[in-house]
């Protein structure tokens, strides 16, 4: 027999000889209370089943524990010898209990997030502000950076949820689309793409050099997809909002979320060019480890983002 397989059967023995935590809990307010009755009602359980629990008990172990008169219940000597062990039983299994909430309320004060630019700025600061109405005791810290840092730290045991905005998940991680967003070229209203009449076809995007975001960011890689890798870039930045100030800055036409420009747009700081024939559509994603679903504030954030 294995090591593996020896374990397993002793622990199965022991599990068929030991009577289970209810039980012991019975017999020790039967030794408490001195009546069989008392100790029923005392663990919200009927008179009969309290009793059949015992005879089992009784039958399991083998011996005698309970002796049963008008005047009430009394231990035998058996019976006063194994309720003093299963005291023992019951106060480390209460104090397993205690070490565990321990751990659960350890992990539920904290939360580590992490997520891609465009939703750690512009979709993130809305949930975290639900999450605190509903656990205000939660602190919550928050790792920007791009998609690929993002399922860097979460494979790293260094986040406890993510969000991304590429087009595929990275291995390792399991994930769930929250939301949709689109991306759009815009550009400073000095542009000669502000006052074109047709919309951009994908082969002028493509030999044209943009404000881009950096290889790894969810935005790059839906641009290259759309473009077959054929991205130019004028100027490379790691943040939503970089790119966004180069744009309204005049120095050049760039990618960027629907999401993060519509204060721009509406206040002609940037102008949308209308696209014929590529779509930069794109799904949201919370992502996680395989095998590891969310749990505790966690799983909290998450529904807070599909609500």
């Amino acid at each position: 027999m294995t090591q593996s397989a020896e374990g397993q059967f002793r622990a199965g023995s022991l599990a068929h000889r030991v009577p289970d935590l209810g039980a012991l809990e019975l017999l020790l307010a039967v030794a408490r209370l001195g009546s069989l009755g008392g100790a029923a009602r005392e663990l919200g359980i009927t008179q009969p089943a309290a009793s059949s629990r015992i005879r089992s008990m009784e039958r399991q172990l083998g011996v005698a524990l309970v002796d049963r008169s008008p005047r009430g219940s009394r231990l035998t000597d058996a019976g006063a010898l194994v309720t003093d062990w299963a005291r023992r039983v019951v106060e480390a299994a209460e104090a397993f209990d205690v070490g565990a909430q321990a751990l659960r309320d350890r992990r539920d004060s904290r939360l580590r997030v992490a997520a891609s630019m465009t939703i750690a700025e512009y979709l993130l600061p809305g949930w975290l502000l639900a999450l605190r109405a509903q656990r205000p005791d939660t602190a919550v810290s928050l790792l920007a950076g791009n998609s690929a840092a993002v399922a860097e730290r979460l494979l790293a045991d260094e986040a406890d949820l993510g969000f991304v905005e590429g087009v595929s998940v990275a291995s390792g991680l399991d994930s769930v689309v929250i939301a949709h967003d689109n991306l759009i070229v815009v550009t400073a209203p000095g542009h000669v793409w502000a006052r074109r009449r047709r919309p951009l076809e994908a082969s002028e995007l493509a030999v044209t050099p943009l404000i881009l975001r950096e290889k790894g960011s969810g935005t790059r890689q839906v641009l290259d997809a759309a473009l077959g890798g054929l991205a130019r870039p004028l100027i490379e930045l790691s943040s939503t909002t970089a790119v966004k100030a180069a744009a309204v800055g005049g120095a050049g036409p760039a990618v960027l979320s629907e999401l993060a420009v519509g204060e721009e747009l509406s206040m002609r700081r940037l102008v949308r060019v209308p696209l014929a024939d590529v779509s930069l559509a794109r799904d949201l994603r919370a992502v996680w480890p395989t095998g590891h679903r969310p749990v505790g504030p966690a799983r909290d954030l998450l529904s807070l983002t599909r609500g």
